[in-house]
């Protein structure tokens, strides 16, 4: 499936507070496991994602600030939390609260990561959006994506900072509607 050829619409994919969705990848990303929760709202049957590298559910809304951070921290072998919009084969929407962990294998080296999303906290949605719009337009904002990577990822480090927090701080914020 190419993304190329999807466009997003503004129809919201639901899943409730009581599901989780899982997938797990190897270690560049590519999908080796993914439940029933992740097929039906990604709207593709399992043999169309083993393989399949993640963002294949990325939605265009998603700054590439979010992605460098939690690759960082997986680098770091540290697991992330994050809110995260994705995008189902037919362009619909779906919001998830994301825990990443790297997998480790039997003598401590990654061999993968784990991700298990849950039904996010609606306000935080709401604050978060318009957040990833702000990191977007600083990454647009520029001639070519490194750089554009290189403001968005300043502009949310000079927000957080602004805000006295790191990234883990501002996500648990958002959601215990600390923000």
């Amino acid at each position: 499936m190419s993304r190329v050829s999807i466009l997003p619409v503004e129809q919201a994919n639901h899943f409730g507070p009581d599901e989780i969705i899982v997938s797990k990848t190897d270690l560049k990303g590519r999908i080796t496991y993914a439940n029933d929760v992740f097929c039906r709202l990604a709207e593709m049957p399992t043999s169309d994602l083993i393989g399949m590298p993640h963002s294949i559910i990325r939605h265009p809304d998603m700054p590439r600030t979010i992605f460098r951070l939690l690759w960082d921290a997986l680098g770091r072998g540290e697991e992330i939390f994050a809110y995260v919009k994705n995008m189902a084969k037919s362009g619909r929407y779906y919001w998830v609260f994301a825990h990443v962990t790297p997998s480790f294998d039997k003598n401590g080296h990654i061999n993968g990561y784990h991700s298990n999303r849950r039904f996010p906290n609606p306000k935080a949605i709401q604050k978060v959006s318009g957040i990833y719009r702000d990191i977007l337009k600083a990454e647009q904002g520029c001639v070519n994506a490194k750089d554009g990577l290189a403001a968005g990822h300043a502009f949310f480090i000079d927000m957080l900072s602004a805000e006295g927090k790191d990234y883990s701080e501002f996500v648990w914020a958002l959601e215990n509607g600390d923000v």
